[in-house]
């Protein structure tokens, strides 16, 4: 197998048209580039003129080091990593291109000398993380609920629910709450509510304005700012979703927020959920993820969706002088 270093376009060439996450497009790569200190590098693996892994990194040049990351952190970015793209039915197969792909960039990256810091967030779809482990880093998993609606309509969506949330979500339909697809200046709006909750619990948070703006004037056609209003208009709540070609992602916003003693954020997400399964338009999303199933708190309520408990993997370099400087370049996911 051939490793090396792609240009953009070349890697865009070898990306597949489905099985990706939405960082993984090359217009997201380039928003992200733009609003770090770090340069983006992306690798491929070849058997011939055949595509069979991916890998987009950010490398940055710091006092202590070089710092490795995919996706870089602070940017609310739930997942980046490899791609493997073997379509052999035989796992031997898949494991040594796996093991070699691995191998290779992490040789390139020094990612074994003292002074590189590594962390990389895998994909779902990527299911064998152990190479990593061979190449003396740490690998740990987490969560997500992802919910299947490839097989539901809009009267089966539902469902699936706990019973407090279907009731939740009937009840919203008697109230004077409107959801509808807004703009530019309500996704603004939905960035200032996460800042102010964000402030309000002393955390200073670094996901800029800028970077959002840029990175949906990239994605076009691959997102929507759903809204909740008041009857007077008063902005209530609000969510960004992020498409890829076969899932959708509940990206930023859904500050908690109550009216007549109804959750806002759960009509919001039933709009959501609804339009996925009846508009034509997103005839290809089967999908929903709820982008994170870590926090006990906020799973009580992504629980009663009655998602699908979806693993995978976070990578790491070991070792207290690395846990120092992760905490000093806040290389943590929030």
């Amino acid at each position: 197998m051939d490793s090396r270093e792609l240009t953009l376009e070349e890697y865009s060439e070898a990306l597949p048209s489905n099985g990706t996450e939405v960082f993984h497009s090359p217009a997201a790569l380039s928003a992200i580039e733009s609003h770090t200190d770090s340069e983006l590098r992306v690798y491929g693996g070849f058997k011939g003129d055949q595509a069979v892994a991916l890998l987009p990194v950010f490398v940055a040049e710091k006092a202590i080091g070089r710092i490795v990351t995919s996706p870089p952190p602070s940017m609310s970015i739930p997942r980046l990593g490899p791609l493997l793209l073997t379509n052999s039915p035989k796992q031997r197969k898949i494991e040594s291109v796996n093991e070699g792909f691995t191998a290779s960039v992490l040789d390139d990256l020094g990612v074994n000398e003292r002074l590189t810091l590594f962390r990389m967030v895998c994909p779902r779809n990527y299911g064998d993380p152990r190479p990593f482990q061979w190449n003396r880093l740490d690998v740990s998993p987490e969560f997500t609920y992802v919910l299947d609606l490839s097989d539901h309509t809009d009267e089966t969506v539902m469902e699936p629910f706990s019973r407090s949330l279907r009731n939740e979500m009937r009840r919203g339909e008697e109230t004077d709450i409107s959801v509808a697809i807004e703009g530019r200046g309500a996704a603004k709006r939905i960035w200032k509510s996460v800042q102010d909750h964000f402030t309000a619990q002393g955390i200073q948070s670094t996901l800029s304005w800028e970077f959002i703006a840029e990175l949906l004037g990239a994605l076009p056609e691959n997102h929507r700012v759903y809204v909740a209003r008041e009857p007077d208009g008063t902005f209530s709540s609000g969510i960004i979703v992020l498409y890829s070609n076969d899932t959708a992602y509940f990206w930023l916003g859904g500050i908690q927020e109550t009216y007549d003693g109804i959750s806002v954020n759960s009509l919001l997400h039933r709009t959501v959920i609804e339009d996925i399964v009846s508009e034509p338009s997103l005839e290809s999303i089967t999908r929903y993820d709820l982008v994170g199933a870590n926090t006990e708190r906020l799973c009580q309520y992504k629980g009663k969706f009655s998602g699908d408990l979806i693993p995978y993997y976070v990578v790491e370099s070991g070792g207290p002088e690395m846990a120092l400087a992760k905490g000093a370049y806040e290389l943590t996911a929030r």
